[in-house]
């Protein structure tokens, strides 16, 4: 299975980039992972609707310039819907039977993702109600994949 993440903005916490690195060589058992960073646009503190709109719909045009055509693409979106941990990994493991082998992850800049990006997402996935840093939502979705590749393999993973 092919899993890529497309992510707006650069990691700079060194302990991110730690447990990043350590969920990414754990899931080289698993899956081919490609993570895909693009630069998010500068964002002044107070943007009008449509100047947020604005950036949100640039930084939507560089993620789906890296959506790959025959790609399952799930987005990280508040307002998608919350699974278990086993509900994702019964979610991974059917879109492979089905033939879905290239799974796309996007998670969106500080401002959220476009209309266009959220349009084009065969699945919208939400972790919680709250807001999340975009970087730190890199390593808890590297984690959780991680757990949904344990789970349906039966093998053992803390609860």
């Amino acid at each position: 299975m092919n899993i890529n993440i497309i992510t707006v903005g650069k990691l700079k916490e060194k302990y991110l980039k730690l447990g990043i690195d350590e969920f990414k060589k754990r899931l080289s058992k698993y899956c081919k992972l490609e993570i895909i960073e693009l630069d998010d646009e500068k964002a002044p503190e107070n943007l009008s609707d449509k100047e947020m709109e604005m950036i949100k719909d640039k930084e939507g045009k560089k993620i789906l310039g890296k959506v790959k055509g025959n790609s399952y693409v799930i987005a990280l979106a508040i307002d998608g819907k919350n699974l278990s941990s086993e509900e994702l990994a019964s979610t991974i493991e059917s879109l492979g039977v089905r033939g879905n082998s290239h799974i796309t992850f996007v998670i969106g800049g500080s401002l959220g993702l476009s209309d266009e990006v959220l349009e084009r997402a065969d699945y919208k996935l939400s972790f919680s109600k709250m807001t999340f840093p975009h970087q730190l939502m890199r390593l808890i979705l590297l984690e959780q994949v991680y757990r949904a590749f344990r789970i349906n393999k039966g093998e053992p993973y803390h609860k």
